[in-house]
């Protein structure tokens, strides 16, 4: 994949993709939503957090994804990116299809592309303040944007802790590893979108990146 990093391009062969759940640093909350989920039919996780496994030729930078069926949604997230020693900052959105995750989280995790955005921050711009960094999301609904998720990643657990319990620096001996991170609720409930935006911004600099992609649903033959 080509990134973009300080005006400069980055080109990766990522090996591993990486999807962390259950990430939220308030476990009460946490418990809440799992108990949300199996009361309609979602098991719950074996342990908080989870590090789902997907195919690393998920992730993409296209403007347009192609899902089957109605029941999925998109989800902003930071995106750790790691190879040769180095770390960036991203974004991206852990696209799920909720239907198959009343089935099985770890297959719905799989199903599905997981869009990102083409430009990357260098870790150690940000490092000594991860948890001011601020994400939202927007969905499209009857052609206007409509907020649907907003937080700071400090209502995330510390990221340095999910690389270490992912075991990303093992990861990256294979090459490229990326790991989406975990999200925040959705204002009005998890829905699907023909559309969905996101970006994240840095507070103390005034930069942002931002990405958007359409879902073309394909039909459900059965």
């Amino acid at each position: 994949m080509r990134f973009t990093c300080n005006g400069q391009w980055l080109d990766l062969e990522l090996s591993h993709l990486v999807v962390a759940g259950w990430t939220g640093r308030d476990q009460a909350a946490i418990q809440h939503h799992i108990d949300e989920l199996a009361a309609i039919g979602v098991t719950p996780p074996s342990t908080t957090p989870l590090f789902y496994r997907a195919a690393s030729a998920l992730l993409t930078q296209s403007p347009r994804i192609e899902v089957v069926g109605t029941g999925s949604s998109g989800e902003v997230e930071p995106l750790v990116v790691q190879a040769g020693g180095r770390q960036w900052l991203g974004l991206g959105s852990d696209h799920t299809d909720r239907t198959l995750e009343a089935h099985s989280v770890a297959l719905s995790k799989q199903i599905c592309a997981k869009p990102c955005a083409a430009q990357l921050w260098d870790w150690d711009s940000v490092a000594d303040r991860l948890d001011q960094i601020v994400l939202e999301s927007w969905i499209d609904e009857d052609g206007s944007w409509v907020p649907y998720q907003q937080g700071s990643l400090s209502a995330i657990r510390p990221l340095g802790d999910l690389i270490t319990a992912a075991g990303l620096d093992s990861l990256a001996r294979d090459g490229a590893v990326a790991m989406m991170c975990g999200t925040f609720g959705a204002k009005g409930g998890v829905r699907p979108a023909s559309r969905f935006r996101m970006a994240m911004s840095d507070p103390t600099t005034g930069r942002s990146i931002s990405h958007e992609y359409a879902t073309v649903t394909l039909a459900e033959v059965a």
